[in-house]
């Protein structure tokens, strides 16, 4: 072969690096969000584990658009917060602490008594740990609404339920 013939030259594929058709890095908008509704029960489950596949669904990851400075998550319904668990002894060991502001304003409470009293409150701390700690956060927060019992008031956003291996 001559150098004529084209020998010893490099074919130009159209995704090589130098060519003007590369590939461009997908940022999605806001109008490309699609929120949907799930329902979880959370009779049995694990507080922890459960409040982990939550935090996941808020915050978009399991979509395959995720972009981690956007809201892209679901709303989320917990039901029957009530019935929830907790492993080990940590019904009477772990501690459910808040301050008033004042000097001596510290209040603990058990999370025994704080699931016999408050359920929803275990598990919308739990869940606001696992979310990022700024405005983003708290507004994936918002689409979380936790209920003791197992009737919720969501029913005309027709919810799919989420099944959580957690428990």
């Amino acid at each position: 072969m001559t150098r004529s013939e084209g020998a010893g030259t490099i074919a130009r594929s159209p995704t090589h690096v130098g060519a003007s058709h590369a590939m461009k890095t997908f940022t999605p908008k806001a109008s490309d969000v699609q929120r949907a509704w799930w329902v979880v029960d959370a009779d049995g489950q694990v507080l922890g584990r459960l409040a982990a596949e939550i935090a996941t669904i808020l915050r978009g990851k399991h979509k395959p658009v995720f972009a981690p400075h956007m809201d892209m998550g679901d709303y989320v319904v917990v039901i029957n917060a009530g019935k929830i668990r907790l492993t080990g002894d940590k019904l009477n060991q772990k501690m459910y602490r808040r301050h008033s502001g004042f000097p001596g304003g510290l209040r603990e409470t058990k999370y025994g008594d704080l699931l016999a009293q408050k359920p929803e409150i275990a598990i919308e701390k739990a869940v606001k740990g696992m979310l990022p700690h700024n405005r983003l956060g708290r507004a994936m927060l918002k689409k979380l609404k936790v209920y003791g019992g197992s009737e919720h008031p969501h029913a005309s956003q027709d919810p799919k339920p989420l099944s959580v291996n957690g428990g």
